[in-house]
């Protein structure tokens, strides 16, 4: 199976450019400024897109999930130096942050669209 360069790269900079400001932001307010770096984030990011699709080629269904999830936790414990819990709770954060941006990113959108 090739692997489609083009693709690796359009995911490694969608996910620097979108996930990286919320897993810091959450990471900041988790674990305190000084553990969570923004470049931690990239590099949390950066890793666990390039594992995540070699495991992704390797495994499939339920497996490849629960393992890409560990993978993705152990990324955060590691480079945010804090515990399981706590990695868990960064990434649900930084989920529900996301979710808030994009419901007020698609407001104000929707509300523009209004006017013209």
């Amino acid at each position: 199976m090739a692997i489609n360069l083009d693709e690796v790269l359009i995911n490694l900079l969608l996910g620097i450019v979108i996930v990286s400001p919320f897993l810091w932001a959450s990471g900041r307010l988790l674990v305190g400024k000084e553990k969570a770096k923004f470049t931690d984030a990239i590099w949390i990011v950066v890793l666990g897109i390039i594992i995540g699709g070699i495991l992704g080629v390797l495994f499939v269904g339920v497996i490849a999930f629960v393992i890409q999830l560990l993978i993705w936790l152990g990324l955060i414990k590691y480079f945010f130096d804090c515990g399981w819990l706590k990695a868990l709770a960064i990434s649900i954060l930084a989920v529900f942050i996301f979710m808030i941006v994009t419901v007020i990113l698609s407001i104000v959108g929707f509300g523009i669209w209004t006017w013209i």
